[in-house]
């Protein structure tokens, strides 16, 4: 066995794919490493530019997309790595990161999987890196400006990214754009579980990992930066990111809290929503006047998006995520 196996699911991201590996190759030093890349069913240069300019990667061509979890473990199947690293195609590894959580990971018995800090492409801090189980509560207050103004409300599980003492911090979620799994957790746990296309893979994981009596940690000083949205920019559909999330938490708080709390959560994203939508009408008048509109137009759409999922009438979602 080698050291750790880099899984990397390629959709419709050729254009990050070059400087993600590129980067993993000059900051990955003294670890026996190999790097899988999955293209589902994208057809994008994804393939010619891994032939030409790093032939040792391993290529594996989905002839259909079976979603993120379906592909991270085909991806799995070609690997061979004592640990494993699943990367999102939009990310590049700054300095030594991935030594320090192989290091972390491989010292720790108890640690079942372990994830970084998350940089926006400005380098800003990406609070999402780290996450707490979803609930009806923190989802409706899902507001970036609360987060930050009330960081150290456990309500939103990321205070570990404001208060760096050095040490690795337990967690709950960690985002699966970077998440580092020992292999025999990984099969312990079954793998991903592929109840879902896209979206929440990475919380049932993490959640699966703490049901066998595994810890998450997250390591403060190993940063890497993630684009964020590279896949799904193109997309069609409007807000298809947001939809999408919903249905997919909808669908993990019905497998572990039950169907009644689900459709409680539906009912509780329909109520905000339509409170979110009345807020944005009432301070349209002042955002026109001052020439500031368009984010609130945005937002409208988006939260009008919400609200027609919430109440069943975004059925692709549905359909995609039974897939």
């Amino acid at each position: 066995m080698i050291d750790l196996s880099i899984i990397i699911v390629n959709w419709n991201s050729a254009n990050y794919i070059r400087k993600c590996i590129s980067s993993i190759y000059e900051n990955t030093k003294g670890i026996d490493f190999e790097i899988v890349v999955v293209d589902n069913a994208s057809y994008d240069e994804c393939e010619s530019i891994l032939k030409s300019e790093f032939p040792h990667v391993i290529f594996v061509q989905s002839t259909r997309n079976i979603g993120f979890a379906k592909a991270n473990n085909l991806g799995f199947k070609y690997s061979f790595g004592e640990t494993l690293l699943f990367l999102n195609p939009d990310t590049e590894i700054i300095g030594p990161a991935l030594n320090q959580m192989l290091s972390f990971l491989q010292s720790t018995p108890d640690a079942g999987a372990v994830g970084c800090k998350l940089l926006n492409s400005d380098l800003s801090l990406q609070t999402s890196c780290i996450q707490p189980y979803p609930t009806i509560l923190n989802q409706v207050l899902d507001i970036e400006y609360l987060k930050l103004r009330c960081p150290k409300l456990k309500l939103w599980g990321i205070w570990p990214l404001f208060h760096n003492n050095g040490n690795p911090e337990e967690i709950e979620v960690v985002s699966g754009a970077c998440i580092m799994i020992k292999r025999n957790t990984f099969d312990k746990v079954e793998q991903f579980s592929t109840d879902y296309f896209m979206y929440t893979e990475d919380i049932d994981l993490c959640y699966k990992i703490n049901q066998a009596g595994y810890k998450i940690y997250y390591i403060d000083d190993a940063n890497i930066i993630h684009h964020g949205g590279g896949s799904t920019k193109n997309k069609p559909e409007k807000h298809f990111s947001v939809v999408l999330m919903r249905e997919s938490i909808y669908k993990f708080i019905a497998k572990t809290r039950g169907a009644p709390i689900a459709t409680f959560y539906k009912l509780a994203m329909s109520t905000a929503s339509l409170g979110r939508m009345l807020l944005i009408i009432t301070l349209l008048p002042w955002a026109v006047l001052v020439g500031n509109s368009h984010s609130l137009y945005r937002a409208f759409d988006k939260w009008k998006k919400i609200f027609r999922w919430s109440i069943g009438l975004e059925t692709w979602a549905k359909k995609l995520t039974h897939n």
